[in-house]
C-alpha cells in the first residue's frame, strides 16, 4: 500500500469539507429521513481486504441528474449496529460525467465491469460522521463492518 502525507492546507481542506457535509445532511442520522427524501438501501458493500463502506441509500433522481450539489449527495451510506439500528458513516457524491470535483477534491474513477452493473462513473466518498483512517475520501473505511446488517435493513420499507 501506498502512503502519501498531505500538507497541512489538504489536512484543512478535508476537515471543512467533512464539516460542511455533516453541517448540511445531519439530517440523516435518521434514516427514515433519508427513505422519505427518496433514498432506497442496496446490500451492505465490504471489500475483500478488509473494511467495508456500510449500506448505500441511493437516490435515484440525484444518480441521473448529473449534478454534484454538497447537499444532495447521491448516496447516504450507514453502518449496521450490534443493537439492529443503522448509523450515519458517510456519504458519497457520484456522476457519470467527469472528471469530477467538488470544492476542489478529485472523485475517483470506477471503471467498468464494477461490482454494481454500471458504466464506468466517478464517486467521492465523504467520511463526515465517522473517521476513516485511511483519510476522509478513501474508498474503504477498516473501522466499518457489515457483519451485523439483517435483511431488513437492505430492502426500502
Amino acid at each position: 500500500m501506498i502512503s502519501i502525507a498531505l500538507t497541512f492546507a489538504q489536512t484543512v481542506s478535508a476537515a471543512t469539507l467533512a464539516e460542511r457535509v455533516r453541517d448540511a445532511l445531519d439530517r440523516f442520522q435518521d434514516v427514515s429521513v433519508a427513505a422519505a427524501e427518496g433514498y432506497a438501501p442496496g446490500p451492505c458493500v465490504s471489500g475483500q481486504g478488509g473494511g467495508a463502506m456500510g449500506i448505500h441509500y441511493v437516490n435515484g433522481d440525484y444518480l441521473s441528474d448529473g449534478a454534484i450539489d454538497l447537499a444532495k449527495p447521491e448516496a447516504v451510506m450507514y453502518e449496521p449496529t450490534a443493537e439492529g439500528t443503522l448509523a450515519l458513516i458517510g456519504v458519497e457524491y457520484i456522476t457519470f460525467e467527469g472528471p469530477a470535483a467538488l470544492e476542489g477534491h478529485l472523485f475517483n474513477l470506477n471503471g467498468a465491469p464494477n461490482r454494481y452493473g454500471l458504466d464506468p462513473f466517478y464517486e467521492l466518498h465523504v467520511w463526515a460522521w465517522k473517521p476513516n483512517p485511511n483519510g476522509t475520501f478513501a474508498d474503504w473505511n477498516p473501522d466499518v463492518s457489515c457483519e451485523a446488517t439483517t435483511p431488513e435493513q437492505t430492502v426500502a420499507q
